[in-house]
C-alpha cells in the first residue's frame, strides 16, 4: 500500500472537528458524503505569510537580544538560555535568507524566459 493512500484510511474514524483541526485547509463540502473533502483557497496570501516570517525572526532576534542584556547585566545567570537564543535567532535568521534568495533566483528564472 502507498503512503498517499494510507492517509485517507488513517483519518477515516476520526470526527469532522478533529480532522478539519489536523487539515486546515480542507474543508467538507455541503452536500457531498462525509468522506469527501475539498481544499479551500488560502485567503491570507503570499505577502502576509512572509510578513509573519520576517515578524517572527525579529521576535526571535528581540528576545536574543534581551536575555543576553540580562546576562549582561547580571540580572540572570541563565547563559545557557542566552546562547540557545542567539543560536535559534541566527538559524531563523539564515533560513529567511536562504528563503529570499530562492525567491529572487525564481523570480530571476521567470524574467529569463521567452513567453
Amino acid at each position: 500500500m502507498s503512503p498517499v493512500g494510507s492517509i485517507p484510511s488513517a483519518l477515516q474514524g476520526l470526527p469532522i472537528n478533529q480532522v478539519e483541526k489536523l487539515l486546515p485547509n480542507f474543508r467538507v463540502a455541503p452536500g457531498m458524503p462525509d468522506g469527501i473533502r475539498v481544499a479551500q483557497p488560502d485567503t491570507e496570501g503570499f505577502g502576509k505569510m512572509l510578513d509573519g516570517l520576517v515578524a517572527t525572526v525579529d521576535a526571535k532576534q528581540a528576545q536574543s537580544t534581551e536575555l543576553t542584556r540580562r546576562v549582561l547585566m547580571g540580572e540572570s545567570d541563565q547563559l545557557h538560555q542566552s546562547v540557545i537564543a542567539m543560536q535559534e535567532a541566527g538559524v531563523a535568521f539564515s533560513l529567511m535568507v536562504e528563503v529570499r534568495n530562492k525567491l529572487v533566483e525564481s523570480y530571476q528564472e521567470l524574467m529569463r524566459m521567452q513567453v
